[in-house]
């Protein structure tokens, strides 16, 4: 009689490295990354640039409370909600309009700002976008219709 065959182990190359949601969902991690990231950059360069680097009248200039608007989304951005990654993604473009207006007008270094600013704006556009879209299709994939929205903060 022959002894029976025993399977052979798989081959470490036949298996996949990394399982699909694994990677989903560290693309996730990383876009949050990006956005809150990239929102606390534009926070800070809203201040130093208005009270430091380039303000637009001597000792500072009340264009520094442009960065207000920004901190009301941080925390729905940290909480990880949907309808604020929406939202911001719609707030940023009235940053990136004047990022191009002072990048146009601005002399040095205001006008280097303001190109950080449109970086960053278009930063945090892409990350929202790429968030958003990843939930969504993550929420479908596990049989939901859309990715559930928590209350907007």
């Amino acid at each position: 009689m022959q002894a029976p065959l025993s399977p052979s182990p798989p081959h470490p190359s036949s298996e996949p490295a990394v399982a699909p949601v694994a990677l989903v969902e560290n693309h996730v991690h990383i876009s949050r990354a990006l956005a809150v990231g990239s929102l606390l950059g534009l926070i800070v360069l809203s201040l130093v640039w208005e009270l430091l680097a380039a303000p637009l009248r001597p000792g500072g200039s009340w264009l520094a409370l442009k960065a207000l608007p920004l901190c009301l989304p941080l925390a729905g951005l940290l909480k990880n909600r949907m309808y604020t990654y929406r939202w911001v993604s719609m707030l940023v473009w009235l940053y990136f309009t004047e990022g191009v207006v002072r990048a146009w007008g601005d002399k040095p270094p205001g006008n280097y700002c303001a190109l950080l600013e449109i970086a960053l704006c278009l930063i945090l556009f892409v990350a929202c976008l790429t968030h958003v879209r990843l939930r969504q299709r993550d929420a479908k994939a596990a049989g939901q219709s859309e990715a559930p929205i928590t209350d907007p903060i």
